[in-house]
Formats: structure tokens, C-alpha cells, sequence
């Protein structure tokens, strides 16, 4: 017997290939999930937040308008070869140029997020050091904006493949060169302010 849209009990040819497309996009769905990655293909490395939506907007409350708690971050597995991380945040929208807010790095191999309110302070429990921002003081400076168009800040964490030889205080360019080489993947998470 021919098997038609028809015998089927379907009303059109459209709806007879999405019925059948269903489960074959499950299928392709299934395998990218579970079957390991192709030799020499890249690791899926994500950065998201509880506080706000990637492209959305970040609260006042992680912003100089309010508390300016830094907000929670978290990240996927890095390759098995990570040895730290390092994250910087910054303002590419400042009327100064590229404005830097945070820098932190050799966050330890195993760690997965940042908890909401990190403390401004050079070196961290768990030994990670905090280097200085472009309003001169150590940890999180959140958005701060002049009035006008929204800001887009950037938050992008590197898994590297050493510690760094860094002391705290370190600026933005000092980790640039420091991870030069070692950067196994990174990712980032962009949200955006005004006022």
C-alpha cells in the first residue's frame, strides 16, 4: 500500500513532512548532545547570568547607581587541559575609548561561577587576584554611563592553560600579554545600561 498524506489521515503534504521531520530533528538533536565532538573540534564554552539576559539589560543594582555589586556569573566546562581562568569586563561604548571594569584571574581550575557581590579586595579565598579597574580601584567597577544611548559591557572569561605569574593589581593590558598563548577557549556575555 502507497502511504500518502491521504492514508495517513493528514490534510496536507506540508503537514505530512513536518509529522515525519519531528522525530528525525529529535534524532539530530539526541546526537549532538551525546556524541563526543569531532577530532580537533572546539569545546562549547558558555558564560550566562542570573541577573540579567545576554544583550539585556544589567540591573541598577550591579551599576554605580546603585550598590555596584558585581553581578553572579557562571560558565560550562572547559577543556581538561584548564589550569585557571581569567575574566575581564569592559565598555567599548565609553566617549574615552574602551573603558575597563573589572579584571580578575587564576580563578582556580575547578571553579564554575562567580557568586554575586565579589569583594573589592586584591586576592580572593580562593586565590584569585583582582587587578585594578579604569576608576583606579581594585575588583568591580559596575556600568556607570554619561547620559544618552545604552552602553554595551562585555564580561569575557578565558580558560587557560597555566597560572598566571601576575600580582595583584594587574591592569588589563598587564593580563592581555600574561595569557598570550595560553587561552584554550573563551566566551562572553554582553548586557547594556544608560541613563
Amino acid at each position: 500500500m502507497r502511504m500518502t498524506h491521504k492514508t495517513l489521515g493528514l490534510s496536507t503534504p506540508s503537514r505530512f513532512a513536518r509529522t515525519l521531520a519531528a522525530p528525525l530533528s529529535s534524532v539530530v538533536l539526541l546526537c549532538a548532545l551525546f556524541l563526543p565532538p569531532a577530532k580537533g573540534g572546539s569545546v562549547s564554552f558558555v558564560i550566562v547570568s542570573t541577573a540579567f539576559s545576554a544583550g539585556g539589560a544589567i540591573p541598577q543594582k550591579f551599576t554605580c547607581d546603585g550598590p555596584d555589586d558585581s553581578p553572579q556569573l557562571t560558565w560550562t566546562d572547559p577543556p581538561a587541559k584548564t589550569q585557571s581562568f581569567a575574566l575581564i569586563m569592559d565598555d567599548p561604548d565609553a566617549p574615552v575609548g574602551t573603558w575597563v571594569h573589572w579584571v580578575i584571574y587564576d580563578l582556580p581550575a575547578n571553579a564554575r561561577e562567580l557568586a554575586e557581590g565579589v569583594a573589592k579586595q586584591e586576592q580572593l579565598s580562593s586565590g584569585a587576584r583582582q587587578g585594578r579597574n579604569d576608576f583606579g580601584k581594585i575588583g568591580y567597577g559596575g556600568p556607570c554611563p554619561p547620559a544618552g544611548k545604552p552602553h554595551r559591557y562585555f564580561f569575557k572569561v578565558y580558560a587557560l592553560d597555566t597560572k598566571l605569574d601576575l600580582k595583584s593589581g594587574a591592569r588589563k593590558s598587564d593580563l592581555e600579554r600574561a595569557m598570550q598563548g595560553h587561552i584554550l577557549v573563551q566566551a562572553e556575555l554582553m548586557g547594556r545600561y544608560d541613563r
